[in-house]
């Protein structure tokens, strides 16, 4: 019996290599136009993703012998999981993968933005030698808030502890994860103490503009805001506003709330006037949601994938 397992968007290779090798039949669907790609999957076993392909329960429903859907990465926003587990289909993802990564890009980036690194680098190949507006701050001595205790979060304490930093950490799902490095605390400790604000968190009906203007007038002092989740967690209009007015004093955005399926094609129409203003922004870094996209990652994210998928059927549901 042929069990088929079809990969609708691009990983490594890796994770094809160990499904083949473990007995399943692995199909290349990556060029399949969308339009097609429900009739070309309908006997598949499993199907693997990324973030571009939905599975609502309209598509599952038409893909009757369906066991699981692996998708390379953390998030399951674009997943139904409540049908998909109604229906015993075994979902896995693979955010220890892209962990490190994450932790590496939110560093590194508050580093520049502190430091005011991109704003001197594009000055000097202008031309312009400007020392004292690019007088930067230490990061030693702040109070560093993470929202959001999970892989990635966690992984950002560890790269903090190098610095003389008080870490706080608030994860609405978590208790009991303080450490002697990070203290456990309240959403509101948080936007008391707190110079930097990490948002580490999915996307969800709770996390949806998590970041609005309620959030930040609730916070005491200006902050610095960095976000690598979700696009969507950030308000920009009130991220804006609050640039404007200097209560946040700087962001770095690996996402952004305008994130579609095919983010290139976004530049090819008008920019939403918040945009702009990020754009021409010397205080704020964007990068195009690569936090977790490192040569490593990409190895990791598939690999872990083929750990969890292997196991799974090794120990809990056999192939026979």
């Amino acid at each position: 019996m042929q069990r088929k397992v079809y990969f609708i968007d691009s990983v490594h290779h890796i994770l094809e290599e160990r499904l083949t090798k473990f007995g399943f039949t692995c199909i290349d669907a990556t060029q399949v136009p969308s339009e097609e790609i429900l009739y070309y999957v309908k006997d598949a076993f499993g199907l693997v993703i990324r973030s571009k392909f939905t599975i609502n329960q309209e598509k599952i429903s038409q893909i009757l012998d369906l066991q699981f859907v692996a998708r390379s990465g953390s998030g399951l926003e674009n997943i139904d999981v409540t049908y998909c587990e109604s229906k015993g289909i075994q979902l896995f993802n693979s955010p220890e993968g892209n962990r490190n990564a994450v932790a590496e890009h939110a560093l590194g980036s508050l580093l520049a933005l502190l430091n005011k690194i991109p704003k001197a680098n594009t000055e000097i190949r202008a031309g312009i030698w400007d020392r004292e507006s690019n007088r930067g701050e230490e990061l030693d001595g702040k109070t560093v808030g993470i929202i959001g205790f999970g892989n990635n979060g966690a992984a950002f304490a560890k790269k903090l502890q190098g610095f003389d930093v008080k870490v706080m950490a608030y994860d609405r799902y978590k208790q009991g994860f303080g450490t002697h490095f990070v203290q456990e605390c309240t959403l509101e400790a948080i936007q008391e103490q707190a110079d930097v604000i990490s948002f580490h968190v999915p996307q969800n009906t709770e996390t949806i503009y998590f970041l609005n203007e309620s959030f930040i007038q609730k916070c005491q002092k200006p902050f610095y805001l960095l976000n690598l989740s979700r696009g969507k967690i950030v308000k920009t209009a009130a991220l804006v506003s609050a640039l404007k007015s200097n209560q946040i004093k700087g962001a770095c955005l690996d996402v952004l709330e305008y994130e579609k399926t095919s983010f290139e094609s976004f530049f090819e129409a008008e920019h939403p006037e918040d945009f702009k203003y990020l754009l021409d922004s010397a205080n704020v870094i964007l990068s195009p949601h690569v936090g977790g996209w490192t040569t490593q990652s990409y190895f990791k994210l598939s690999n872990v994938l083929a750990d969890k998928i292997i196991d799974y059927y090794t120990n809990n549901h056999p192939l026979v």
